[in-house]
């Protein structure tokens, strides 16, 4: 049910209360309670003036201040709160000292009630969020109707035509994900609010949810989310609230009846196929893969990239990718258990079936999005061909990215070139004998001197082949030295290998050969 400030009023907690301001408006909905002690006006609005919260105070932090207290209650009746409960000793009817308050109320048409001073603020609040909000008091026809159609099985053919009939009646929305976020089904009753749009924004607090159904307000709708069981396998349930009729109370009920009528339906719901599609090019199982593409509606002609990330959960993360998606420039379905992620990505359906190249530059630009979050780390093959190229994608990350941060320590995002200059060395490594003692040997100029100066030469030149990119700016920026003592290193290090190394000339061989230096360094 909707609770209101006259619902408020017919508690127990509020025997004996005053309504001195905004009569005319007791009907304003309450959705939320809160408490006031601010000491200036600024913080009083920063906590409390939001729609439809019903304000609890004393104007202990503001007694005094007359003038302060009358400009609160003008910012929160512009904040367009429910009402204002004031708590104060001795009668209540005795309302003079606040009468320059009441008038500010009036005036802006706010609800303004006064309550003896012995009551306290739990049992005010308590009744209000169990009483009106969540409580027993709700709206039969809700769980009489919903009782009607989800248990009717002489009229129903199944769980789905039971349910879709039950939420175009009480108008609301349905939709049952899997444990990762994809859609298994949907009951769509309108559409005032895209499904896509709703998964999208409540995938970030749906993610930590236990079994209380939490609230999230989208777009002005209401939206609810819990967890839920079926055959032992965890799943989330989302109910949208088409026209904020219910309370969280009601939302919880309905969300306990549908979960009896799953299990008196013995309803099963179908396999996730988008995430088993992903798993199977992760895990290279190029035949089941081509099994599900149909099934998931992919094109393996439209499959661009595929990526592993590190320290990737977070909400900036789910917008980013939100973003590409909503653009219709990128499709991308991706797995993700606690801060690690998988995921492919497909040509949207607004992207350029002509363009390969430009398909790539949106790729990398994702990528390039993504980074800006200094504890991530990305591994990609973008580029490839259909799911052949996607198993085999997976299969270099897999091999790689374990040994990737110990070769690039100052990259981020790890293309498939990186990926396979690392997948070289460790091959090489592993190999051992007369090839990997070729690229050792390269080195053998800096180990001959044991000395301090031998190890800043060796180090400026991993950083200025490795990190830098040939840059000697970017050397002297990563190694916390003047650019001049770069160019000076650099000139004797061509003197040690007798190699000419610019910016300009890259030497066959030098970099696996510092890539492998650095590889060994890290497993010592």
């Amino acid at each position: 049910m909707k609770a209101t400030i006259r619902d408020c009023l017919a508690l127990e907690a509020f025997r004996q209360c005053v309504v001195v301001a905004g009569e005319k408006n007791l009907d304003n909905r309450v959705k939320r309670v809160s408490v006031m002690d601010a000491l200036t006006v600024r913080e009083a609005i920063l906590y409390n003036a939001r729609a439809e919260e019903l304000v609890l105070t004393s104007f202990s932090g503001m007694r005094e201040d007359v003038s302060a207290q009358k400009e609160t209650v003008k910012e929160l009746a512009r904040g367009n709160v429910a009402g204002v409960v004031i708590f104060q000793r001795g009668n209540a009817s005795d309302a003079h000292s606040y009468k320059e308050v009441a008038d500010i109320a009036q005036e802006a048409g706010l609800p303004l009630m006064i309550l003896p001073g012995d009551r306290d603020y739990a049992e005010v609040i308590d009744q209000v969020m169990e009483q009106a909000l969540y409580g027993d008091n709700f709206k039969n026809s809700l769980i009489n109707n919903t009782i009607y159609h989800l248990l009717n099985f002489e009229k129903h053919a199944g769980f789905r035509q039971a349910l879709k009939e039950a939420a175009i009646s009480n108008e609301f929305q349905v939709v049952l994900l899997s444990e990762d976020f994809n859609p298994i089904f949907a009951v769509e009753t309108r559409h005032r609010l895209a499904i896509d749009e709703a998964i999208r924004r409540g995938r970030e607090t749906a993610a930590n949810l236990g079994r209380v159904y939490s609230q999230i307000e989208i777009e002005g709708v209401q939206t609810y989310w819990g967890n839920v069981k079926i055959d032992g396998e965890k799943y989330f349930l989302l109910i949208v609230d088409n026209e904020d009729n219910y309370s969280p109370g009601e939302i919880t009920k309905l969300a306990e009846i549908i979960e009896l009528a799953i299990g008196m339906w013995k309803f099963t719901p179908e396999r996730d196929a988008k995430a088993e599609f992903l798993r199977a090019l992760i895990r290279e199982n190029r035949s089941l893969a081509y099994s599900l593409k149909d099934e998931v509606g992919i094109s393996p002609q439209d499959i661009l990239s595929v990526f592993y990330a590190r320290g990737a959960d977070g909400p900036r993360w789910d917008s980013v990718i939100d973003g590409y998606e909503e653009r219709g420039v990128l499709k991308i379905i991706r797995i993700s258990e606690d801060d690690e992620t998988y995921g492919v990505i497909l040509r949207g359906s607004d992207a350029s079936k002509d363009s390969e190249t430009g398909d790539k530059s949106v790729c990398l630009q994702l990528f390039n999005d993504l980074k800006e979050d200094k504890h991530v780390r990305i591994f990609h093959v973008t580029g490839m061909d259909a799911i052949e190229g996607a198993c085999h994608g997976f299969h270099m990350i897999n091999e790689t990215w374990d040994f990737a941060g110990s070769i690039f320590p100052y990259k981020r995002v790890f293309t498939k070139y990186e990926l396979t200059l690392v997948s070289n060395c460790v091959n090489i490594q592993i190999q051992g004998g007369y090839l990997k003692k070729d690229y050792t040997d390269l080195m053998m100029a800096f180990r001959k001197e044991s000395d301090n100066k031998s190890k800043q030469l060796l180090d400026t030149l991993e950083t200025f082949v490795l990190d830098a990119g040939m840059n000697s700016s970017k050397t002297a920026e990563f190694m916390g030295i003047h650019t001049n003592t770069v160019q000076y290193r650099l000139k004797k290090i061509n003197e040690m290998l007798g190699a000419e190394i610019t910016g300009n000339r890259v030497i066959p061989g030098l970099t696996i050969a510092l890539a492998l230096q650095r590889l060994e360094a890290a497993s010592k």
